[in-house]
């Protein structure tokens, strides 16, 4: 069991959540993956989970406990709305329930570890404290993500967890130096190590391209190809 989460919003949470289901589906596994809170979306319009679904195929098992309309928050949407908040048990029910059928379950979160579900505080941290699992941290490319992949780590670390790897959601097609840089850094950062760089515009793919990219872009720990020193060497040459 995984729980995903990311440093900020539109870091490319889904994308990579997708991508290590593809991966752990082409490799025989059942996985199911569970999206807790999805806000900003209406009942009848499609979420992360229908992205998902597309790019790692419909052997996934997805479920999605709660939606709000708007696009905040999960604890400030469920206040606007009126409707039922989450609290990490009901959660972390769901998330063994998913895991006693399958191989790998994944647990995505809304922004960051720390967004909350409801009005006493409660979040994805508690979640994955109460479930013992391992955190995979989602982060940008460039510049302002080092202090915000740290303070996820950091958190992390004080609330118990342990954060297995960080991976960057969204490889820019013509990196800058801060991007580059935060090959060697990011690492350093999470206290972990780096598991990935999944390219921009990933969720445009056909469901083979996806695959590939999957496998190319995230570590053998997922089943891939991805070696850290080599992406920086190519990266850093223009290749």
């Amino acid at each position: 069991m995984l729980v995903m989460t990311g440093t900020g919003t539109g870091v490319g949470k889904t994308i990579t959540t997708a991508a290590i289901a593809a991966l752990a589906v082409a490799g025989g596994q059942r996985v199911a993956v569970l999206k807790p809170a999805q806000t900003g979306v209406a009942p009848d319009e499609p979420g992360d989970l229908a992205d998902v679904r597309r790019l790692a195929g419909r052997d996934v098992t997805t479920r999605e406990l709660r939606r709000y309309p708007d696009p905040l928050s999960p604890e400030a949407a469920a206040r606007r709305s009126g409707l039922p908040s989450l609290d990490p048990g009901e959660i972390a029910r769901a998330a063994s329930d998913l895991d006693t059928g399958h191989d790998l379950t994944l647990i995505e979160g809304a922004g960051g570890l720390l967004v909350r579900f409801d009005q006493r505080g409660s979040s994805l941290a508690d979640v994955a404290w109460s479930l013992g699992s391992l955190v995979i941290v989602v982060a940008e490319a460039g510049l302002g993500t080092l202090n915000a992949t740290a303070l996820t780590a950091e958190v992390a670390t004080k609330r118990g967890l342990t954060v297995a790897g960080v991976i960057i959601g969204s490889w820019p097609a013509e990196p800058d130096l801060a991007a580059l840089s935060n090959l060697e850094d990011l690492p350093v950062a999470a206290g972990a190590p780096l598991l990935g760089a999944l390219p921009a515009g990933l969720g445009d793919a056909s469901p083979e391209e996806f695959l590939s990219a999957a496998r190319a872009g995230l570590s053998p720990w997922f089943g891939g190809e991805f070696d850290p020193e080599l992406f920086a060497g190519c990266a850093s040459a223009g290749k």
